[in-house]
């Protein structure tokens, strides 16, 4: 049976199965310096099947797998093969940067994997170099490409909107819906991490997004499923695709996020901006009962902030880097 916390369902698990990643984004990690996650500290695949498996018991109906960059850890499709046969799990989807999406999209899609998301925060391949410090855009739009080939539906883009760095691209990124049957999805710039460069002065609100994208056209709402995470959705008139908004800082969404975080390392977080963690490897390594793992899923539902009342933007920050929480 599906959990509640304050009324409402937590069904949605995102899973991040590495912390290391092939980009290095200004919001997300420095470009030097990184403490990773030691290997013999991160979850090992048969871990996160077996506390996936526990995870749909306390239930849990859709995995989200995320990074860092899920790609780069090796037998990843071996493992979402795997998790794909898990009984219970209604939805499975990925999160990726898309650098490696034309080596692997065929596969992934061939473990009945039919939703994706990819990140990308600009449509220039010189801020694309500015932003992730990696030379990879082309690749990643090939990577985009070659996910349409193969079937996935839908395409999600992600796109980070940052003042004095991609404003000028939104009505870009809105107008691929028009022709492109993608959803764009627009995510305020976030103060998760230590080295995160975020300011007020860069922050633009979903609010602000909405008003430039009203220049081409009106905005017609989309009804959610069960399973969306927290993105108002909406379609342009005439519109192939879809267009999101995540209002992490502007729009509090408390009282209806449905999720969990896991860790690389195993350690279970109720929010995104909150530093409280509850550690299931080491009750999983030391041997104890599913039933008290599934406790251990239950606390941390209950633990789910229910109200963000008094928290501005400035407020809202965690320590630890985006890579290493899984976004």
């Amino acid at each position: 049976m599906e959990k509640e916390n304050n009324n409402h369902k937590i069904n949605y698990l995102r899973l991040s199965v590495t912390d290391r990643c092939n980009l290095r984004c200004m919001y997300c990690m420095p470009d030097e310096g990184i403490d990773f996650v030691p290997h013999s500290d991160v979850l090992s695949y048969e871990e996160m099947l077996h506390l996936v498996d526990v995870s749909v018991h306390a239930g849990i109906r859709k995995v989200r797998l995320t990074g860092g960059e899920p790609l780069v850890r090796k037998g990843f499709v071996d493992f979402l093969d795997e998790l794909s046969s898990l009984e219970g799990l209604e939805e499975i989807t990925l999160t990726t940067n898309g650098v490696l999406l034309t080596d692997f999209a065929a596969d992934i899609r061939a473990c009945g994997i039919c939703r994706i998301n990819i990140s990308l925060d600009t449509l220039r391949p010189e801020r694309f170099l500015q932003i992730t410090r990696r030379d990879y855009f082309e690749k990643v739009i090939q990577g985009i490409q070659e996910a349409e080939r193969v079937g996935f539906d839908p395409i999600k883009i992600n796109v980070v909107a940052i003042r004095g760095f991609n404003e000028d691209e939104i009505l870009d990124f809105a107008r691929m819906t028009l022709d492109k049957p993608y959803h764009i999805r627009f995510i305020e710039y976030m103060p998760v991490g230590e080295h995160n460069s975020w300011s007020n002065e860069k922050f633009i609100s979903t609010d602000e997004i909405k008003e430039k994208i009203l220049e081409i056209g009106g905005l017609h709402p989309v009804l959610s499923n069960p399973f969306d995470g927290p993105a108002e959705r909406f379609r342009l008139e005439g519109g192939k695709g879809e267009i999101g908004f995540i209002g992490a800082l502007s729009n509090h969404f408390c009282e209806s996020c449905n999720r969990l975080r896991l860790t690389s390392e195993g350690h279970l977080r109720g929010c995104l901006f909150s530093d409280s963690e509850i550690d299931v490897k080491g009750p999983l390594r030391e041997g104890k009962a599913d039933d008290y793992l599934i406790r251990l899923i239950t606390r941390a539902i209950e633990s789910k902030p229910k109200s963000p009342k008094g928290m501005s933007p400035e407020m809202r920050k965690c320590v630890r880097h985006m890579s290493s929480i899984g976004g």
